[in-house]
């Protein structure tokens, strides 16, 4: 579920659509959540179905840490890249803002902690060497990731989240604790798809 203040609109033909904020967007917010319409396959499941639903899932869907492929049902698929993302994946299930989103801005990922398959090339962003993003970047930037996760979460409880009633309850239990200081964040490690080690996990644990 996608946070309702949010819009599509066309970028240009090389981009094609982005999401964007479309009233200002508070850092520590819940921009998106799994919720109950989003759809979960397993990689036979997807390598079972013809090509043309394979090639749609491999544009609009990001792994978990099970290595499931996650399907959006609504215009979460749209947002786009970036590697100063406005928002951060957390192990819990839902993302947040890292930092105040303005409205007309858009809403963006780094798609280096999505398990991506294959690596891909980036348009350019100004201050930036990073121009490729690959499979393993949450290995190497979930220090930075962590970080910003954890002056967002200090705001967790201070702002409006719409998204709450859609959002598992534990998990925003612990969002409340995180933010109160009572517990530490988990790494965004915790994301991490490693065949090894996947079989250990229950679904509860996913």
């Amino acid at each position: 579920m996608i946070h309702p203040h949010t819009v599509v609109k066309f970028i240009n033909d090389e981009i094609g659509y982005g999401l964007f904020a479309s009233q200002d967007i508070k850092k520590g917010s819940v921009v998106w959540a799994l919720d109950n319409f989003d759809r979960l396959f397993y990689e036979e499941e997807v390598r079972r179905m013809s090509l043309p639903y394979q090639e749609i899932l491999e544009r609009y869907c990001f792994r978990n840490n099970r290595g499931q492929w996650v399907f959006c049902w609504d215009n979460t698929r749209y947002i786009n890249h970036s590697f100063f993302p406005t928002c951060i994946t957390t192990p819990y299930r839902f993302e947040l803002a890292v930092r105040d989103i303005t409205a007309g801005e858009q809403i963006t990922n780094d798609y280096g902690f999505f398990n991506i398959i294959e690596p891909f090339d980036c348009l350019p962003e100004a201050d930036c060497e990073r121009m490729r993003v690959m499979p393993d970047d949450i290995l190497r930037y979930h220090e930075s990731w962590d970080a910003q996760l954890e002056d967002a979460f200090a705001f967790f409880n201070d702002v409006p989240q719409p998204l709450s009633a859609f959002i598992r309850p534990e998990y925003l239990k612990k969002g409340q604790v995180i933010a109160s200081g009572r517990e530490k964040m988990d790494s965004i490690l915790q994301c991490y798809y490693d065949p090894a080690v996947v079989a250990l996990r229950s679904d509860d644990e996913a």
